[in-house]
Protein backbone atom coordinates (compact mmCIF):
# COMPACT_ATOMS: atom_id res chain seq x y z
CA UNK A 1 0.00 0.00 0.00
CA UNK A 2 1.04 3.22 -0.99
CA UNK A 3 -0.35 5.55 1.90
CA UNK A 4 1.95 6.11 5.13
CA UNK A 5 -0.35 7.82 8.50
CA UNK A 6 1.17 11.21 10.00
CA UNK A 7 1.66 11.56 13.81
CA UNK A 8 -0.85 9.86 15.98
CA UNK A 9 -3.11 8.73 12.73
CA UNK A 10 -4.02 4.90 11.83
CA UNK A 11 -4.89 3.68 8.58
CA UNK A 12 -7.89 0.78 9.68
CA UNK A 13 -9.82 -1.49 6.88
CA UNK A 14 -13.36 -1.79 8.07
CA UNK A 15 -13.95 -5.74 9.03
CA UNK A 16 -16.74 -7.17 7.05
CA UNK A 17 -19.87 -7.44 9.25
CA UNK A 18 -22.42 -10.84 9.77
CA UNK A 19 -24.93 -10.97 6.86
CA UNK A 20 -27.12 -13.05 8.63
CA UNK A 21 -28.35 -13.22 11.87
CA UNK A 22 -28.03 -16.34 14.74
CA UNK A 23 -31.47 -17.43 13.59
CA UNK A 24 -30.70 -17.43 9.57
CA UNK A 25 -32.60 -14.45 8.77
CA UNK A 26 -30.22 -12.59 6.01
CA UNK A 27 -29.75 -8.94 6.46
CA UNK A 28 -29.26 -6.64 2.80
CA UNK A 29 -26.61 -4.20 2.26
CA UNK A 30 -28.94 -1.71 2.35
CA UNK A 31 -30.13 -2.17 5.80
CA UNK A 32 -26.87 -3.31 7.52
CA UNK A 33 -25.05 -1.14 9.53
CA UNK A 34 -21.26 -0.13 9.37
CA UNK A 35 -19.33 -2.29 11.43
CA UNK A 36 -17.37 -0.69 14.02
CA UNK A 37 -14.61 -3.09 14.17
CA UNK A 38 -11.08 -3.05 11.99
CA UNK A 39 -8.12 -4.17 11.21
CA UNK A 40 -4.98 -1.46 11.82
CA UNK A 41 -3.10 -1.89 8.10
CA UNK A 42 -0.79 1.02 8.66
CA UNK A 43 0.45 3.40 11.84
CA UNK A 44 2.51 6.95 12.30
CA UNK A 45 4.91 7.89 14.00
CA UNK A 46 3.78 8.64 16.70
CA UNK A 47 2.93 12.17 18.96
CA UNK A 48 5.62 14.24 20.41
CA UNK A 49 5.39 15.13 24.00
CA UNK A 50 6.16 18.24 26.07
CA UNK A 51 9.94 17.51 25.90
CA UNK A 52 9.76 17.25 21.57
CA UNK A 53 10.76 13.70 21.83
CA UNK A 54 8.26 10.86 19.97
CA UNK A 55 5.55 9.01 22.25
CA UNK A 56 4.98 5.35 20.11
CA UNK A 57 1.56 4.47 19.78
CA UNK A 58 0.02 1.52 21.51
CA UNK A 59 -1.46 0.25 18.30
CA UNK A 60 0.59 -2.54 15.96
CA UNK A 61 -0.19 -3.39 12.56
CA UNK A 62 -2.52 -6.36 12.31
CA UNK A 63 -4.45 -5.60 15.50
CA UNK A 64 -8.05 -5.38 15.71
CA UNK A 65 -9.58 -2.00 16.94
CA UNK A 66 -13.18 -0.60 17.97
CA UNK A 67 -13.82 1.85 17.04
CA UNK A 68 -16.98 4.91 16.85
CA UNK A 69 -19.73 4.72 13.80
CA UNK A 70 -18.39 7.97 12.58
CA UNK A 71 -14.59 8.06 13.44
CA UNK A 72 -12.60 8.93 11.11
CA UNK A 73 -12.42 10.09 7.68
CA UNK A 74 -12.70 7.07 4.73
CA UNK A 75 -10.40 7.50 1.45
CA UNK A 76 -10.07 5.26 -1.48
CA UNK A 77 -6.74 3.89 -1.89
CA UNK A 78 -6.79 1.07 -4.69
CA UNK A 79 -10.06 0.34 -4.70
CA UNK A 80 -10.68 -0.17 -1.06
CA UNK A 81 -12.20 1.95 1.50
CA UNK A 82 -10.44 2.60 4.40
CA UNK A 83 -10.63 4.89 7.13
CA UNK A 84 -7.82 7.19 8.37
CA UNK A 85 -8.12 8.37 12.50
CA UNK A 86 -6.16 9.64 15.32
CA UNK A 87 -5.07 6.93 17.66
CA UNK A 88 -7.17 8.70 20.51
CA UNK A 89 -10.18 8.05 18.32
CA UNK A 90 -10.04 4.16 18.80
CA UNK A 91 -11.94 2.42 21.28
CA UNK A 92 -9.89 -0.60 22.21
CA UNK A 93 -8.05 -3.41 20.78
CA UNK A 94 -9.96 -6.69 20.71
CA UNK A 95 -7.49 -9.16 22.15
CA UNK A 96 -7.95 -12.85 20.01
Amino acid sequence: MKLRPLHDRVVVKRLEQETKTASGIVIPDAAAEKPDQGEVIAIGTGKRNDKGEFVALSVKVGDRVLFGKYSGQTVKVDGDELLVMREEDLFAVVEK
